[in-house]
């Protein structure tokens, strides 16, 4: 690291379980996020703000007015972009060592595999079941461990599933793609805007968390977090040997 980057990583490099060995490895680290909404804006935001080398940002909405309650990645004056074209522009000038990558569309299976297959770290970000099942079946694919975050009205959910495991679940163990689950979204429900930060603030924090320790301690376990009644929850999630995504890994 140059002497700018020693005092600007000051912060983590002072933290003994980081020091330089660990900041290192964050400057190294390559981190895919579907999604740059409500989880995936303070997700990169902190992300790219804490070093990590390379980020690719997903998402092939368009920045509208509703978005900007809880979306803090993107600006009024950015209305109509594309929402990671918005992220790259706010992220380059938060960190501009940091590489930005912004794919300016919903992938397809293929091009999905791709981008989780070129990164260490998967961040899913989005608000549907579909892409959130997309997204877990490529990373059990390419063995790439899953951040998953959720957040619709004032409940959150935050989840890891490290395929690199042989007992550890993925997100169908959890949620069978052919689970009969109604689908809610902000545009019809509404969410607490810093519900939307607390989530991906944690998310950021969990990739970190592996990026510097090679894995997680939510590994197994999904968080959910009640904004209205401050209050937090944890369930045990176990692999499911006949799950139609990662039974046979």
């Amino acid at each position: 690291m140059k002497d700018k980057d020693l005092l600007r990583y000051s912060r983590h490099i002072l933290l003994n379980e980081f020091g330089i060995e660990g900041q290192e490895k964050i400057l190294a680290g390559r981190v895919l996020i579907v999604g740059a909404g409500g989880l995936g804006s303070p997700a990169a935001m902190y992300l790219a703000s804490a070093g990590v080398g390379h980020l690719t940002i997903c998402d092939g909405d368009e920045v509208d007015l509703t978005n900007l309650q809880r979306q803090v990645l993107h600006r009024e004056t950015r209305l109509g972009v594309n929402k990671a074209a918005s992220a790259r522009i706010e992220l380059e000038g938060i960190n501009p060592n940091c590489h930005v990558r912004a794919v300016e569309a919903r992938v397809g299976p293929e091009e999905l595999g791709e981008l989780v297959a070129d990164a260490d770290i998967v961040l899913e970000a989005s608000d549907n079941f579909a892409t959130r099942h997309a997204v877990n079946r490529a990373c059990v694919a390419a063995g790439k461990p899953l951040i998953s975050g959720a957040a619709i009205r004032f409940v959150g959910q935050l989840s890891v599933f490290d395929s690199r495991k042989p007992a550890s679940p993925c997100y169908a163990c959890f949620l069978p793609e052919d689970a009969d689950t109604e689908e809610e979204r902000c545009a019809t429900m509404g969410v607490l805007a810093p519900l939307t930060g607390t989530i991906g603030s944690m998310q950021a924090t969990e990739a970190l968390h592996m990026l510097v320790f090679g894995e997680s301690e939510l590994e197994g376990r999904v968080l959910l977090y009640d904004a209205l009644s401050s209050e937090w929850q944890s369930i045990p999630v176990q692999r499911n040997p006949s799950c139609a995504v990662c039974g046979s890994r």
